[in-house]
């Protein structure tokens, strides 16, 4: 027994069963975590070696291309990239998206382990480590004080980390730019060579009086005790009037020799936040955790702690993911309920029954509602691809079921009861509603098989449609006959005088009056061009064929532009700038301030301006994330919504850029919108040029040349950069060998006494309640900040004498290489150009028009990379996926009609789609990226779904005796009601998407206008070249079954004198 008798005959098994659909959904609803996107870890493995006192050139040849040489043959490697810095190698490996991880990081580890042994002396262990989503903070405060900021990293660590740290699913929390505590031991050179001390002695004098030593155990009587010397500074001053040695019988106090101050540490990173001092609270989460849920437990413990902390420290929120995962979800969310609204009122204004409607709609729910149980099954999250899914699905998971009810309303009005109607309504077209579903499916699950970052966006974005789809189908050939048995009313008949049934027709209304006549006249319009078209087919098809070519005109003539992935809005500039090479950092923090200053005024939509200048020495792996260096500043720069301003982010950027170009003290300069997908999930648009070359002077004046005649030549190309950073100057000391033997020393112990002089000599610690304290001794600052006086440092030899520095060595400013980086094991440097007002497309061609003009030594090569490289390979990637599509959607319709031709003629339908996707972005003015070339992939099966109806009616009405153009015109005055509706619901539940200014509605946007713009201009080729390239294509009859049975089996003519005859 069919499943819609089924379902008619047990109604209240069927409500129930659907109805346990809707708890379990509700409830995985309930459970479901809430991110930014599914849960995803980006596909690099970084293997990082230190080799002390090598400069970049040994690292480069001593270590990394060991390495590389190792780990290039990998499965699965996709690119191999590595950088050379002083005294460290660092190379990248990436994979394809969706590796497993853990497989490569094994093969890696042991390739590592085989070359372990051709690594220099003193180079360490390689550590390998992988980069994923909870090494990036999804909260950064930054952290205000006055009176207590020489203290602010104890009260950090103490009352706010430690409180912090309990909050379920945090991953790590980390301190930046907080005052830390030092004790410096100032030596005055002077004193100290009256004296005739080394600064060793100072230093290890301080060292041995500050110590907690065990010094065993005595037994007394019947007790035993433990004797420890403690012998440790309570306080800084004490160290002051620790003798150091003795003159002529007079004790000499570090007093006397030096001045001792407990400080803060020397400057060397510098955050400020709207010009005051400030420190940086970042803040990870652990893999997998829940990201809005994890901000909103850590918000709250904020506001506890606040109370707690002293007055004069302010907290603030500089980036709170979770803001804008919440702000995106609530936009989608909005776009979901519009398209609801929108979808239920068409119905109800295509049908006119509230009970029809309620029917329709009812399918609505059920059918997103089982989204969620999937993804609570696969572990998955409500995110930012979950949620568009649904948007996508709401407009199509009402089709089928108004084409079933659509029938079953038919048969109802001609006289059926409603229980007849729904099952003989439901039996003419369950097939075509089963072959238009299998039709979506066949365009989406080919989605979960792409590659690349697009297979890794958009597979959850395919099973959902696919499963939403299937489900909507299963209620429409199910619940919607069960519903319109029950709730449709059959039509009043009373009995004439005759004796005859008569049915009774309902009083007219207001639908009926107006919206019922004015589907009539359209109706009656439509057959009436559609029996013209029949009878002028080849004005007709003429004009369709002009109208495709003059569509194709925007493409051909390069008025659509494509990108990657579009850029999103979401209130938030990174500005980098770079000064002179060797600049101060203090000569930096003046510009710095400057710039701060200016921007305020120029863009008073600014909240925040989060300023980081100068390195972390103590930051470790954070420092392969930090760009940031003496002569560099790195600006967060947070604006208000989107929705509280005037101007874009887009066009701030531009006016920030205007200012930059004022100071003449700026080399370089950078100003980016922050991209909406973190953790390396695209970034937007960028045209890199990669240049590979061995010599350094060759690639750098290639790259500079380019950079030239970019921005001479391209009026869109801005934040043009070298990737290269251009050699810094270093002070070089050679020691003559032959001079420091004769006085008994060697390299290592000189080097070691200019590290104490200039850096400072440890000398233990300052302990107070549990915390630690550096105590530093080392020249003040007077005696070391000139070659001059690094020449003349006091050098203690093994005699007991003293000499110069300038006697065993001689100091040279030189320019050390740079970091050397390496892509495919060859040297290269990248120039990265970002679109302004331009497309990647178009700004990629113009750039290779430039390339072009710049003759390229030899031993060098040039490429476009960088995203227009990912896009040309997604774009490929996704053209293969359409073809395969076209071929799946066609052997679909193939088995349903049991035809060859016919697929043919419904797939006409898409060339046409293609001219509304054209025409859509051109009017718009949007480009095609990413996500708009998904809609057009989508569109295939989208509007082939109203040909399979219209020709499956059509072969109905053929079969029941119809000449073929009036079965035709039947069939299209019949099929208009349902296709428009399936056609205008799927249209309005894209709307929103496509009208949304929501944070994060840049993404969704293309695919939004994409789609409306090919459904709209399909469905009015569906309407007239569908049926008339049926006519074309279809014979006289073909399908009169009587004719074809007369042809087979030979008929007797027998007279009625035969058959008297025979009775006889």
């Amino acid at each position: 027994m069919s499943i819609y008798k089924t379902s008619i005959r047990r109604p209240v098994t069927t409500v129930l069963i659907f109805a346990a659909v809707i708890i379990i959904g509700l409830f995985s609803l309930n459970r479901l975590p809430i991110d930014q996107f599914p849960e995803i870890d980006p596909p690099f493995v970084t293997v990082m070696t230190t080799y002390p006192g090598a400069s970049a050139g040994e690292v480069e040849t001593n270590v990394t291309k060991i390495i590389e040489n190792s780990l290039n043959s990998i499965d699965g490697l996709k690119e191999l990239t590595s950088s050379s810095r002083d005294n460290m190698s660092i190379v990248f490996l990436e994979f394809e998206w969706g590796t497993n991880l853990d497989e490569v990081s094994n093969d890696a580890r042991s390739y590592l382990d085989l070359i372990r042994d051709n690594l220099p002396e003193g180079c360490s262990t390689p550590i390998l480590f992988k980069l994923n989503t909870s090494m990036m903070p999804i909260l950064q405060y930054y952290v205000l004080a006055k009176e207590s900021y020489p203290g602010l990293e104890k009260i950090l660590n103490d009352e706010v980390v430690t409180i912090l740290n309990r909050v379920d699913g945090i991953g790590t929390i980390g301190v930046t730019g907080a005052p830390q505590r030092y004790v410096y031991v100032d030596i005055d050179q002077a004193k100290l060579d009256a004296y005739g001390l080394p600064l060793e002695l100072v230093g290890n004098a301080i060292r041995a009086n500050n110590l907690n030593l065990a010094s065993g155990t005595i037994k007394m009587e019947k007790e035993q005790y433990h004797m420890q010397v403690r012998s440790e500074y309570v306080e800084s001053s004490e160290i002051g009037d620790i003798v150091v040695t003795t003159v002529m019988g007079k004790p000499i106090f570090v007093k006397d020799v030096a001045t001792v101050r407990d400080t803060i540490k020397d400057l060397t990173l510098d955050e400020k936040v709207n010009g005051q001092e400030a420190v940086r609270l970042m803040i990870s989460k652990k893999s997998g955790a829940n990201t809005v849920q994890v901000c909103k437990d850590v918000r709250k413990e904020i506001e506890k702690i606040r109370k707690t902390l002293p007055s004069d420290i302010d907290m603030g929120i500089i980036y709170d993911s979770s803001e804008e995962i919440q702000n995106s979800i609530n936009s989608l969310k909005e776009s979901i309920l519009y398209a609801l609204l929108f979808v239920v009122l068409v119905v109800f204004f295509f049908l006119g029954k509230w009970r029809a409607t309620f029917i329709i709609a009812v399918t609505i729910p059920i059918s997103l509602i089982v989204a969620f149980i999937y993804l609570l099954f696969v572990g998955s999250s409500l995110n930012i691809i979950s949620l568009s899914s649904l948007t996508v699905a709401i407009g199509m998971v009402v089709d089928d079921a108004i084409v079933v009810l659509e029938n079953i309303t038919k048969h109802v009005e001609r006289g059926s009861s409603p229980r007849e109607a729904a099952i003989y309504a439901t039996n003419e077209v369950w097939i075509s509603v089963i072959a238009t579903t299998l039709v979506i499916i066949a365009v989406f699950v080919p989605l979960t098989m792409l590659s690349g970052m697009a297979g890794i966006m958009f597979k959850e974005l395919g099973w959902i449609v696919t499963i939403v789809i299937s489900i909507s189908t299963i209620v429409a050939i199910s619940l919607t006959p069960m519903l319109a048995s029950q709730l449709l009313k059959a039509n009043k008949v009373r009995i004439d005088e005759k004796g005859h049934l008569q049915i009774v027709k309902p009083k007219i209304d207001w639908y009926e009056k107006y919206i019922e006549k004015f589907h009539n006249k359209v109706s009656a319009w439509y057959a009436n061009i559609l029996r013209w078209c029949l009878n002028h087919k080849r004005i007709t098809i003429l004009i369709a064929f002009i109208f495709f070519v003059a569509s194709l005109l925007p493409a051909i003539t390069g008025r659509i532009g494509t990108d990657f992935m579009p850029q999103s809005d979401n209130g938030r500039l990174s500005v980098t700038v770079e000064l002179q090479r060797g600049t101060r950092l203090e000569e930096t923090l003046k510009t710095a301030r400057k710039i701060e200053a200016r921007f305020e005024e120029l863009v008073p939509e600014i909240k925040i301006i989060s300023t980081s200048a100068g390195s972390n020495e103590d930051a470790r792996i954070r420092a392969l994330f930090s760009s940031t260096t003496n002569n560099k500043i790195v600006m967060t720069v947070v604006c208000n919504k989107k929705y509280e301003r005037e101007r874009t982010i887009f066009e701030i950027a531009e006016v920030l850029r205007a200012e930059l170009d004022k100071y003449p003290e700026i080399i370089d300069y950078q100003c980016t919108t922050s991209s909406l997908y973190g953790m390396g999930m695209g970034g937007g648009n960028k045209v890199s040029v990669e240049v590979y070359g061995f010599d350094f002077d060759d690639t750098n004046l290639y790259a500079e040349e380019l950079l030239q005649a970019v921005k001479a030549n391209i009026k869109g190309a801005r934040d043009v950069n070298v990737s290269r950073d251009e050699e810094r100057p270093e002070l070089k000391i050679t020691v003559d060998k032959e001079k420091i033997a004769y006085h008994g020393l060697n390299s290592a112990a000189v080097s070691t006494y200019v590290r104490n002089r200039v850096n400072g000599f440890l000398a233990g610690y300052l302990k107070e309640d549990g915390d630690e304290y550096d105590i530093v001794v080392r020249l003040k600052e007077e005696d070391r900040n000139s070659i001059t006086l690094i020449e003349n440092l006091t050098i203690p030899t093994n005699t007991g004498r003293s000499i110069k520095l300038r006697e065993v060595a001689e100091i040279e400013e030189y320019w050390a290489p740079p970091t050397i980086d390496r892509k495919s094991r060859q040297r290269y440097l990248t120039v990265s150009i970002t679109p302004y007002n331009v497309s990647l497309g178009q700004l990629a061609e113009q750039v290779q028009a430039e390339i072009d003009k710049i003759s390229t030594p030899s031993g060098v090569q040039v490429r476009l990379a960088g995203d227009y490289e990912e896009q040309q390979e997604t774009f490929a990637d996704m053209f293969e996926l359409l073809l395969l599509i076209v071929l799946l959607v066609y052997i679909v319709m193939a088995s349903q009609f049991e035809s060859l031709s016919k697929p043919a003629i419904i797939m006409m339908s898409v060339p046409f789609a293609l001219s509304g996707v054209i025409l859509a972005l051109w009017v718009t003015g949007i480009n095609l990226d990413m996500i708009g070339a998904l809609g057009c992939i989508m569109l295939v099966g989208i509007v082939v779904k109203n040909g399979i109806v219209l020709v499956d009616y059509t072969n109905l009405m053929r079969d029941r005796g119809h000449e073929l153009n009036e079965a035709i015109a039947l069939s299209g005055e019949s099929r208009l009601r349902p296709v428009l509706m399936t056609a205008v619901t799927t249209l309005l539940g894209m709307l929103p998407m496509a009208l949304s200014r929501g944070e994060g509605s840049e993404l969704w946007r293309p695919m939004g206008i994409v789609v409306i713009g090919g459904l709209l201009v399909s469905t009015v080729i569906t309407l007239i070249i569908v049926p008339v390239a049926y006519a074309v294509m279809s014979r006289h009859g073909e399908r009169n079954k009587e004719a074809k049975l007369r042809k087979e089996f030979v008929f007797m003519q027998i007279s009625a004198d035969d058959e008297a005859a025979l009775k006889k």
